[in-house]
């Protein structure tokens, strides 16, 4: 059985009355593909948010690599080789794609003396290979808000690996994408993904990319987890498509 990289263990979280997750057991396995799937208010992206730092659960813990991380800053969780990717790209508009990757770079060790120092980091060769990786390679030179959705999600995903990872966590990867784009945005994720032995945890509500993507598949509802297994035992699911999919 592969390795275990990340594991929560009862994790409880409340906002008020809303109750977030209840009492999450889920482990995620070295060199997969997970996707969570449930419905708006579910806690999915809760957990992704407990897993990284910027939630801390009121019971349960998180330990990623046997170490237990519940109480980490997510700078630390960052270092500790857990990466994120948000629904909406989190990039700085205003400059140069390849800017945005040697920031991230550096934020690994440290921070550059101004934007105009980044020209001269020694990091800027394995920075051009992610994005040639990912595809976007071609825009290095751009500002970042001249690219349109699909490429600026490419680009937060070279921005994730940049950070060297062992596990990627990403908030619904195919959001705001047209729909001719996603197969060919998830094609050339996973293979970057592959290439640099990153797991993933994705956060999904397209059943189509779910199907075609993912290794195992957890079931979301009301704070809790009501299924784990294969894209196909989870799909065929009747509870799970009729209060799920809503088919």
């Amino acid at each position: 059985m592969a390795n275990v990289l990340l594991s929560a263990k009862g994790i409880e979280i409340r906002f008020g009355g809303v109750v977030a997750a209840d009492g999450i057991d889920l482990d995620v396995y070295e060199g997969e593909n997970l996707a969570i799937i449930g419905p708006n208010g579910a806690g999915k992206t809760t957990f992704l948010n407990v897993s990284t730092g910027y939630l801390r659960p009121q019971a349960g813990s998180v330990s990623f690599l046997g170490r237990d991380i519940t109480a980490q800053l997510p700078r630390t969780v960052t270092r500790l080789g857990i990466a994120r990717a948000f629904q909406i790209p989190q990039l700085f508009l205003d400059q140069t794609v390849m800017e945005n990757m040697l920031i991230a770079a550096v934020s690994l060790n440290g921070h550059p003396s101004g934007v105009k120092a980044l020209s001269s980091l020694p990091q800027m060769p394995e920075m051009g290979r992610l994005l040639d990786l990912v595809g976007v390679g071609e825009f290095a030179g751009r500002k970042a808000r001249e690219l349109p959705e699909g490429q600026r999600k490419l680009v937060d995903i070279a921005l994730a690996l940049a950070l060297k990872p062992r596990l990627l966590l990403m908030d619904e990867p195919t959001s705001g994408v047209a729909s001719s784009e996603k197969f060919v945005i998830m094609d050339i994720l996973t293979r970057a993904l592959a290439r640099e032995k990153v797991t993933s945890v994705f956060v999904e509500h397209d059943m189509d990319v779910v199907e075609r993507y993912a290794n195992r598949v957890a079931v979301w509802s009301m704070g809790k987890i009501q299924k784990v297994g294969t894209p196909a035992q989870v799909l065929a699911d009747p509870k799970v498509r009729e209060h799920v999919i809503g088919i």
